[in-house]
């Protein structure tokens, strides 16, 4: 079933404490908890709760590194996904080698683990995050499942960050037993008792047999993640594995090319070719290593509601991406120092975005930051506080036949100070070549070829969009996508 974008029916939410009270009672889930980093917060609620022994076999918290480390083996990092897999892989093992010749018979047993980055009383203001894992099983004697998640803490202080992955943790349990039926119920309810202001969870990954549906894929799921608001973006792989983006992008430059890609054309690959020959020219060896990315905002599918078959586009696009060898970020940033900052908290490299000028000219349209008190002046000066250029790609002018650069962006008579400040600083670069005979027509304008049944539109796209079936090639449905997105 491919998860639907209408609203989810508003399911029961129990308080924290009904649901860990609901899971002990029940006397048939029945497992370890495993939790370094922010105490037995999880396994704490279990036992406020009353009548634990229904569900809790064993509870630890290995924060010594050497019996850590006796335990679950060394690790690189102590805070991460690795470490995080290792403790399910050894408390898993344990309880179905001690009880399951016991109880296996009318019991599913569970590991959930955590390594969590909490703030602490000596805090180096680095990031508090954490990862944390449940193994589980559906019924008795069945096989295990993996949900496995990436979170960040948003609280000011340790007691209340610990609070949020006590509650986090009971709901991930709850849900994994109560409804895994729906993946948007099952996401939205990792929220319950919580806030976006206090946890942001930016990855979520299914593994099992019970989870091989359509709707646990992992690009839907990323894509689920942006559009219940459980996170602002979420980035996956040219082998299409969801990556956390802190360690995908640590220290690393990254260059990106923001649009719909409906479809991807000739343009998008050139844009991106000649970005980032200009990006490696001005930053050379601090350029090394960059990150390609292509990001998709998702702001319709935010706020309309689109059926199965918009996920199917979506899945096409992204499918075509990462056949190019491209990372594909799904954001929710739909304005550009939104996005710049965003890229900002993950690396401290040089960051790259290519645009074309059409949506370059629509960056300085004052009525996006109405939101802002400085308006225009300040969505510019939070967009290049960071170390990151703006790659301007030629459009050309159906009206005159001409190609214009970005010294010829259309812009306010009072507004052109502002640019030509920007390109004397060097925050805009103005790309000179391009694909000539492509530049005339937008993605929008190749997309109506193709519903008109011109064939016209098969010069504007790369060949490995011509060798695809035509439900694979990324085409979009009927409805309109703003210019500020769907520009070249």
């Amino acid at each position: 079933m491919i998860p639907q974008s209408s609203p989810s029916p508003a399911h029961e939410q129990p308080a924290t404490l009904e649901k860990a009270l609901r899971l002990n009672l029940a006397q048939r889930v029945y497992g370890t908890f495993a939790e370094i980093g922010a105490g037995q917060e999880i396994a704490n609620w279990f036992f406020r709760a009353g009548g634990a022994s229904g569900t809790v076999a064993k509870t630890m918290s290995a924060y010594d590194m050497t019996f850590s480390d006796e335990i679950y083996g060394k690790s690189q990092r102590y805070v991460s996904r690795q470490r995080m897999q290792a403790m399910l892989d050894h408390e898993y093992a344990i309880v179905v080698e001690r009880l399951g010749a016991k109880r296996g018979d009318h019991t599913t047993f569970f590991a959930l683990a955590n390594t969590v980055r909490a703030r602490s009383f000596r805090d180096t203001h680095e990031e508090c995050h954490g990862w944390m894992g449940l193994r589980f099983q559906t019924r008795p004697g069945g096989a295990s499942q993996d949900i496995q998640l990436h979170f960040r803490l948003l609280d000011s202080t340790h007691s209340l960050q610990a609070e949020a992955l006590g509650v986090l943790g009971v709901n991930l349990l709850y849900a994994a037993f109560h409804l895994r039926e729906s993946l948007p119920l099952f996401l939205r309810s990792l929220m319950d008792g919580l806030t976006r202001w206090r946890i942001e969870i930016d990855m979520v990954d299914f593994s099992g047999e019970d989870f091989s549906a359509q709707e646990f894929e992992d690009r839907l799921v990323a894509l689920e993640l942006v559009r219940c608001g459980l996170c602002d973006a979420a980035l996956f792989g040219p082998d299409g594995n969801i990556l956390q983006v802190a360690e995908a992008l640590y220290r690393r430059p990254v260059f990106l090319s923001r649009g719909t890609f409906d479809p991807i054309t000739r343009v998008n690959l050139d844009m991106l070719e000649k970005g980032i020959a200009g990006f490696r020219e001005e930053f050379g060896v601090r350029a090394e290593g960059l990150v390609e990315v292509c990001e998709i905002t998702m702001r319709n599918l935010l706020s309309e509601a689109p059926g199965a078959a918009e996920h199917q586009h979506f899945l096409a696009r992204a499918g075509v991406l990462q056949s190019l060898g491209k990372h594909v970020l799904i954001s929710k940033h739909a304005e550009f120092h939104r996005l710049s900052s965003y890229l900002a908290r993950h690396t401290r490299a040089p960051v790259g975005i290519v645009l074309g000028l059409p949506l370059f000219e629509e960056l300085f349209n004052e009525r996006w930051y109405l939101d802002l008190d400085g308006g225009l002046l300040e969505a510019f000066g939070r967009l290049f506080k960071s170390d990151l250029r703006l790659y301007v790609y030629p459009a050309g002018d159906p009206v005159t036949g001409r190609i214009r650069t970005g010294r010829q962006a259309n812009v306010l008579p009072q507004q052109r100070h502002l640019l030509d400040y920007l390109l004397e600083i060097g925050g805009v670069r103005c790309l000179q070549d391009c694909l000539e005979q492509c530049v005339f027509v937008s993605s929008a304008g190749v997309r109506q070829m193709w519903r008109n049944g011109d064939p016209a539109w098969r010069r504007f796209v790369p060949p490995l969009v011509l060798q695809r079936e035509p439900w694979a090639t990324g085409f979009g449905g009927t409805k309109s996508t703003p210019p500020s997105e769907d520009a070249n």
